[in-house]
């Protein structure tokens, strides 16, 4: 962090301590020069998104009581300093902390009991409301970013339990229509989330369920956008499940649900997935087809129409999944020109993505018969593995390995290779 002040000419004094308190949520809210340097940091990432809360629900009128002491959400008392509500105000941010944390660390049942007031000395039997729907966006959220950093193998048990609790809050009834539509909205994305974690930590099954779950949910609220989001991940579940023309079929009907998005770059990406299935069945001249399509459309630019979950979507996500595809075929070579250009390109927030574009590399790099830049590749992994959890990647680097293994006699290989071993008895 102090790094990355230096470069936009901020001075922050972040230690263990600081990084400690944003850790733990004592810092809900960062001062505007740490704010600055976060935007640095994550291009594009608003700090909601990286689990902050709005400065306004810790700094306006009503964020304590009055008269008490400072909360320590903030970096300094000036931070902390609000207008007095009055006497028994609501502490709306203490509620947000109540959700948020149901959400990530509680059960079902704690979620329900804190998103709905049943918690012992509160009122039971009450509608959700904004303040639900806006933990289920949250979590979400949440889910998503940890996910960028560091893969699903760790947060998929902890992710699953709040969806039960989510769409127990569907049950529960709302009294207005837009409440409605975003706990819908929000119970489907929340699906499609813990689904793409057991998708990404090889929980095939578990993962079919999740997003049927949300595509069942998106029918039920006539929800167009979450509809071509579930089809768009079940196309892409089907084709690492060994099911390319399931693939194909479901990558369409995303593209029929999204026709009226007004979003080029989600056509772009279903395009991408519709790729991908052909190239598994062999059909090179649809597949070819389908990416042409897809790059056409990813030229037209982002747009207002494009989805919020599709902030991973950029340039070294297409070169990746071209990459994909021409690995698929056969084309060792094309798929390598692409897969590194996708490490190259990849915004680094995003280390789960660096690490599957890299392993990716590694892959095609010794199937084009280069075994020593395929091993260095491979040792660039291992490295983001350390921070970095997932089936699906560390499945990718262990073919690579036992196809090194024939150039054994080569230095930068066994050292490789000797490495691999290692990590794959500490991770047994």
């Amino acid at each position: 962090m102090r790094r990355a002040a230096r470069e936009i000419g901020e001075h922050v004094s972040c230690d263990a301590r600081y990084v400690g308190r944003v850790e733990s949520g004592e810092i809900r809210c960062p001062n505007y020069a740490y704010e600055r340097v976060f935007r640095h940091m994550f291009p594009g990432r608003e700090p909601a998104d990286m689990g902050f809360a709005p400065r306004e629900s810790v700094r306006g009128r009503g964020a304590r009581k009055k008269g008490s002491a400072p909360s320590g959400n903030s970096e300094s008392p000036a931070e902390s300093r609000t207008a007095g509500a009055g006497d028994g105000a609501i502490d709306s941010s203490e509620e947000s902390d109540v959700l948020r944390r149901a959400f990530l660390t509680s059960g079902p049942a704690s979620l329900a009991a804190a998103s709905l007031g049943t918690a012992p000395g509160t009122r039971a039997g009450r509608h959700a409301g904004e303040a639900e729907a806006a933990a289920v966006e949250h979590a979400v959220r949440r889910i998503r970013v940890l996910d960028d950093r560091h893969g699903a193998d760790g947060l998929y048990r902890r992710a699953a339990r709040p969806l039960k609790a989510a769409y127990d809050l569907l049950d529960a009834g709302t009294r207005r229509q837009s409440v409605a539509d975003r706990l819908h909205a929000g119970a489907g994305e929340l699906a499609i989330s813990v689904g793409w974690l057991a998708h990404d930590s090889g929980r095939f099954d578990d993962a079919r369920s999740h997003y049927a779950e949300a595509l069942a949910t998106a029918r039920v609220a006539g929800d167009s956008a979450l509809e071509a989001h579930a089809f768009c991940n079940t196309a892409f579940l089907a084709r690492d499940a060994g099911r390319p023309r399931e693939a194909v079929r479901a990558a369409q009907a995303a593209q029929q649900a999204g026709r009226h998005l007004a979003s080029a770059r989600l056509m772009s990406l279903l395009n991408l997935r519709e790729a991908g299935g052909w190239a598994h069945l062999g059909d090179r001249v649809a597949c070819e087809a389908a990416l042409l399509r897809a790059r056409a459309l990813f030229g037209r630019g982002p747009s207002d129409a494009d989805p919020e979950w599709m902030t991973f979507f950029g340039e070294a996500e297409l070169e990746g999944l071209e990459a994909q595809c021409w690995s698929a075929l056969g084309d060792w070579r094309r798929a390598a020109e692409h897969a590194g250009r996708a490490v190259v390109l990849q915004d680094p927030h995003f280390t789960r993505n660096i690490a599957l574009y890299t392993a990716q590399l590694a892959g095609d790099l010794v199937r084009n018969g280069r075994p020593e830049e395929a091993a260095a590749a491979g040792g660039r992994v291992l490295d983001l593995l350390e921070g970095v959890r997932s089936a699906r990647i560390r499945s990718m680097l262990t073919d690579t390995a036992r196809l090194l293994r024939r150039y054994a006699a080569q230095p930068e290989v066994a050292t490789f290779l000797a490495r691999h071993r290692a990590a794959t008895r500490r991770a047994a």
